[in-house]
């Protein structure tokens, strides 16, 4: 009868059995300040290294992460910020970044890196323009085409889909900090690192944006990074905060709830299914817990 009103209790609450057990992995070691993360079809949770060269690799049931990516061969100190997994294409996104030495304040040269889903080899790469640009985030639109965030130059970028090489989507002094981008209910939202703001894009019957319209957070967020959408919420990391969020639009107004706290610099974020997976930066760890 317990077991009866326990499996009755998950089904009113949306929870399933696996929902109910979340994970925390290490990936590699303390130092592998894991930035983003994304999920596979299969349940493999891939995460970038922003200390390391490597995109690690955690199969699904297992907690020891392998190298999947392996960027050593780059210049020295290359690491990797955003990562997306696009199952429609069989495509792992990553951003690379590479310190330019001697540089006070660092200057890094990105580049967008395409991967095989499953093998890890290498399909697709574009520099970024400029000499310093910080390719940070990644989403699929509704339009199917890949759309990345350079937070150093308030750009995105829109990769079409079977195209080769992106193009300048928008550039506007707002996005000076641009860091989270994703879809919700086919609007486009993004959030800036540098100034605790909230946007939503609007896009034209003709694919062309317009200026960013300010979403008001009720609540305050610090260092608003990594951010995707599922059920109807946006799902974010607060990196200055140590807090995970969920977001609920209304209108021009966000309803902030922490998911939650206590984190050493949480950078990415993943739903898969009943579960949101995040990066703890600061400990080198990759976590899970139930969407309720």
């Amino acid at each position: 009868m317990i077991f009866r009103m326990a499996v009755l209790a998950m089904a009113l609450f949306g929870v399933s059995a696996e929902a109910a057990a979340p994970a925390t992995i290490l990936i590699h070691d303390e130092g592998s300040r894991p930035e983003s993360l994304t999920v596979r079809p299969d349940g493999a949770v891939i995460a970038g290294s922003a200390s390391s060269p490597y995109v690690y690799l955690v199969r699904k049931g297992s907690a020891a992460a392998e190298r999947f990516v392996d960027a050593s061969g780059e210049a020295p100190e290359t690491f990797f910020f955003g990562q997306l997994a696009d199952p429609a294409t069989g495509t792992l996104w990553a951003c690379q970044l590479t310190p330019v030495p001697g540089t006070t304040p660092a200057v890094r040269h990105s580049s967008l890196r395409g991967f095989d889903l499953e093998s890890g080899t290498e399909k697709l790469r574009w520099a970024l323009p400029g000499d310093n640009a910080v390719c940070n985030d990644l989403s699929v639109g509704p339009d199917k085409a890949l759309y990345i965030s350079d937070t150093v130059n308030a750009r995105i970028y829109r990769l079409p889909a079977g195209a080769q090489v992106p193009e300048l989507f928008l550039e506007n002094r707002q996005l000076m900090g641009v860091d989270g981008i994703t879809f919700l209910d086919g609007f486009l939202y993004v959030n800036n690192v540098f100034f605790n703001k909230l946007y939503r894009i609007p896009i034209d019957a003709a694919g062309k944006p317009g200026t960013p319209v300010d979403i008001w957070m009720d609540a305050p967020v610090k260092g608003p990074d990594g951010m995707r959408a599922a059920k109807g919420k946006l799902f974010l990391a607060e990196n200055a905060a140590g807090k995970v969020d969920a977001l609920t639009i209304q209108g021009d107004v966000a309803h902030v709830e922490v998911l939650k706290d206590g984190l050493n610099a949480p950078t990415g974020v993943e739903p898969s299914g009943d579960m949101l997976w995040f990066t703890e930066r600061g400990a080198g760890k990759v976590w899970s817990i139930p969407i309720r």
